[in-house]
C-alpha cells in the first residue's frame, strides 16, 4: 500500500514510473469511449472515496471518471457529509472509511487534515489538494510538458504571480525531475522556503527575479495561477490585483521567452487577469491538455498506490 501525498514526499524513480505509466495509459485508450472501462480493469470490485471539503471541477471529475474507467465504484462524499474534525475525530473518520473502502482521495483545506488522514487509514490515501500543495496537478503537468517537448530534464520553467500551493508542487517537481525553476511574483507572495530549500537541495537552480521580463528570458515553460486563491477573502482582491498585475502573462511576456516556449495554467483561469485570452487560446498554450491529463496522471497514481 502506497500513500500518495507529496512530490517531495515520493521516490524520484516511482514518480518516473508513474509519468511514463499515464502516457502508457492515454494511449491505449485511444479511441475509446469515456464510459469504456480499462482492457485489464485493475480496480474492479473496489471501493474509492472521493472526500472533498473544497469545491471543484477537474479534481471530482477526472478522479471519478478515471476510478471508473480502472473498474472501481466511487463514492463522493462533501466536507459538509463528512464534518472532517468536528463531530468526530479526523483519525477516527480514516479508520472507519477504511473498514468501507479500498482507497481515500481527499482535497481539503489544512495540510495536517491529509496527514493525520494518512496515518490512520488502513487504505491508501490520495492527496487531491491541501492549501500547501497540489501534487496531482503537477504530475499531469509534467506529462504535457514531455508530451510537447521531450522529458523535462535540464528544462527551464518560469512562475509567474502567486507562489501558492500549485507553486509549492512545481518546486518539489523541480528537484524530482531535475529541472531549473525561476519564480517571478511580489516578494510578499513569494513560493516557501522549505519548497525552495528541496529543489536547491536536489540540485535543481532556483531563481527569485522580480522583473517578469528579466525572468521569462529563456525559459522553456511560463506557467501561472488565478491571483485569488480559493480560500482567500474577496476582500484581498483589489490588493492581489496591484500587486500582481506586472506579473501578468501577455502576448508581451511570452514574446520574451523562447520561440516554441509552453504555457500552463492549472484552470480555472481568470480570464484577462493573471493571463489574456489571446495567451490562454493561442499555439503555445496547452492548457486543455494539461485538464486532460489529469485523468491519465491520476489513474496512474491509482495504480501505483494499490501496487498494481
Amino acid at each position: 500500500m502506497n500513500h500518495f501525498l507529496d512530490i517531495h514526499k515520493t521516490d524520484a524513480d516511482d514518480l518516473r514510473n508513474m509519468i511514463d505509466a499515464a502516457k502508457l495509459i492515454k494511449e491505449a485508450r485511444e479511441g475509446m469511449g469515456a464510459g469504456e472501462k480499462d482492457a485489464d480493469a485493475p480496480l474492479a470490485g473496489k471501493m474509492v472515496a472521493l472526500v472533498f471539503e473544497k469545491p471543484s471541477t477537474r479534481t471530482r471529475v477526472s478522479f471519478d471518471v478515471g476510478a471508473r474507467q480502472l473498474g472501481a465504484e466511487t463514492m463522493l462524499l462533501s466536507g459538509a457529509e463528512m464534518q472532517l474534525g468536528h463531530g468526530e475525530t479526523i483519525a477516527d473518520t480514516a479508520r472507519v472509511l477504511s473498514r468501507y473502502v479500498d482507497m481515500i482521495m481527499i482535497r481539503t483545506f489544512e495540510e495536517n487534515t491529509l496527514l493525520e488522514m494518512a496515518e490512520n487509514a488502513t487504505v491508501p490515501v490520495i492527496n487531491g489538494l491541501t492549501n500547501a500543495s497540489h501534487p496531482c496537478q503537477i504530475m499531469a503537468d509534467v506529462m504535457t510538458y514531455e508530451e510537447h517537448r521531450g522529458k523535462i530534464g535540464g528544462s527551464k520553467v518560469v512562475w509567474t504571480g502567486d507562489g501558492n500551493n500549485v507553486c509549492a508542487s512545481f518546486l518539489h517537481a523541480a528537484g524530482q525531475f531535475g529541472f531549473d525553476f525561476t519564480f517571478t511574483g511580489p516578494e510578499t507572495l513569494d513560493p516557501t522556503a522549505d519548497a525552495v530549500g528541496f529543489a536547491r537541495e536536489k540540485g535543481s537552480s532556483v531563481k527569485i527575479e522580480r522583473d517578469a521580463m528579466t525572468a521569462v528570458d529563456g525559459a522553456d515553460l511560463v506557467v501561472t495561477d488565478t491571483w485569488l486563491s480559493m480560500h482567500d477573502p474577496q476582500s484581498a482582491r483589489e490588493r492581489r490585483h496591484n500587486q500582481l498585475r506586472p506579473y501578468q502573462v501577455n502576448a508581451t511576456l511570452m514574446a520574451a521567452a523562447r520561440k516554441d516556449a509552453l504555457f500552463m495554467h492549472c484552470l480555472p483561469a481568470h480570464r484577462g487577469e493573471e493571463v489574456t485570452s489571446e495567451i490562454m487560446d493561442g499555439p503555445q498554450s496547452v492548457i486543455f491538455d494539461e485538464a486532460e491529463n489529469r485523468l491519465h496522471a491520476q489513474k496512474a497514481i491509482m495504480r501505483w498506490c494499490m501496487g498494481l
